[in-house]
């Protein structure tokens, strides 16, 4: 795909960044993938934009056809898997998910912009960057305050603590080993500003794989902390998040002292573990043979509102390898839903109130050389502007070390800065 491309310099980079959301957010499909600055040896870019769609992929058949267009096109694809997209998340569950999101879907963009500290990349097949950029610079900041919306939990305290005595149930019977158990919170008859909502939840909690993404009338407001499944060359890699403690930003002492309970937590470690196992196994059905590495295990990450446990999984790509082997053997994220993953699944649509869709689902791009990034949905607003539906989902890992009103309790921290970014 031939499109013009041209640099231009900028000096306030947050100004940019709002001004190009509020552009591609014309379009009936965009995604702002954003890095807020978070330094790592695995980042690529700082932020990325795309909107406008010359030819799209959707379906149950998705990444397959994502690698059949590889084989015949070099070009940008962006989009998303949902929850439910695999075979095996296809369960029965208790109850849809109205947002509208497709299982899955990607987009080739007309219009692709990236931001670095003091350059803005302008590539489009149809405009001229110059028209771009100009209608850009162009574009109003929102100053007025958001009204507060105010969210209904689907489950109440009791009944969640009900749920997860039954899930510890199972796990004491041999079931399974850890189970990331859902709660979802819904507003109906909402009036949202999307771009307003997503500039104030990534103020409150700026994070590496943020990303405000659109499909058509389906909203996803995300400030993800988290990597699914990165690809440079042949390199693949997976850094999956479990264990999360409160922080102490105005005491330093108190703060340090969080970081180091979590590091040696117990119950954090063995969840951690379990699902770093998982994704080595994933890893280890597509990888050459003892190329698959834990590149760390148990790191301590510090966020605004939380720290957390990560580790970082690494392997070598077999060749033949496509998107659809990828996704076959790793999708949905260990992280998103225990181990073994099939049961767990099976009891996720059993107890979980709603159908995840998109939420616990990934967001990213492809690039021309196949390579790709995508996150992990999670600390997610998910937002239907025609329906004028709203819902966000939290979530914990329940293990046989899990108290259910600790549990319960991780589920209201993690709801901390979505429900601030509302108003409450």
């Amino acid at each position: 795909m031939n499109r013009t491309k041209q640099v231009f310099s900028i000096t306030d980079v947050p100004t940019i960044k709002e001004q190009v959301l509020h552009w591609i957010n014309q379009f009936s499909v965009c995604s702002f993938l954003d890095n807020h600055q978070y330094q790592s040896a695995y980042n690529v870019v700082e932020c990325i934009a795309a909107a406008g769609m010359l030819e799209s992929i959707s379906g149950e058949q998705a990444a397959l056809q994502i690698d059949q267009f590889y084989e015949s096109q070099s070009d940008w694809l962006f989009g998303h898997f949902g929850y439910e997209y695999h075979a095996h998340a296809a369960l029965p569950s208790q109850a849809s998910n109205k947002i509208g999101f497709s299982k899955a879907f990607f987009y080739r963009p007309d219009h692709l912009l990236s931001i670095t500290r003091d350059e803005l990349i302008i590539e489009s097949a149809s405009l001229s960057p110059t028209t771009i950029f100009e209608a850009i610079c162009q574009q109003p900041q929102i100053k007025q305050p958001l009204k507060p919306v105010r969210t209904n939990a689907s489950l109440s305290k009791e009944q969640y603590i009900q749920i997860v005595n039954q899930l510890l149930v199972h796990i004491q019977k041999g079931d399974c080993y850890e189970i990331n158990f859902c709660q979802a919170f819904n507003a109906e008859h909402i009036a949202l500003d999307p771009i307003a909502t997503y500039l104030a939840l990534t103020a409150i909690s700026p994070t590496p794989f943020a990303c405000y993404y659109k499909e058509q009338a389906a909203h996803l407001i995300c400030a993800s902390p988290e990597r699914w499944l990165k690809k440079q060359g042949q390199t693949i890699l997976s850094q999956p998040i479990k264990g999360t403690v409160k922080r102490a930003i105005s005491d330093l002492e108190k703060d340090q002292l969080l970081k180091n309970e979590l590091y040696l937590s117990p119950k954090d470690r063995s969840e951690n573990v379990m699902v770093v196992d998982l994704v080595r196994n994933d890893f280890s059905r597509v990888c050459k043979a003892g190329s698959v590495k834990v590149e760390e295990l148990y790191g301590i990450y510090s966020f605004p509102q939380v720290h957390q446990m990560i580790s970082t999984i690494s392997g070598e790509l077999e060749a033949g390898i496509g998107l659809k082997e990828l996704v076959e053997t790793g999708f949905p994220m260990g992280s998103m839903t225990g181990a073994p993953k099939k049961k767990v699944m099976e009891l996720i649509a059993q107890y979980e109130p709603i159908e995840r869709g998109i939420f616990s689902g990934a967001v990213g791009y492809i690039d021309p050389h196949k390579n790709f990034d995508f996150n992990v949905v999670i600390r997610s607003i998910l937002y239907n502007s025609n329906e004028q539906l709203l819902n966000y989902l939290v979530g914990s890992g329940i293990t046989t070390y899990s108290d259910p009103e600790k549990e319960y309790e991780e589920c209201l921290l993690k709801a901390k800065a979505i429900e601030a970014a509302l108003g409450n």
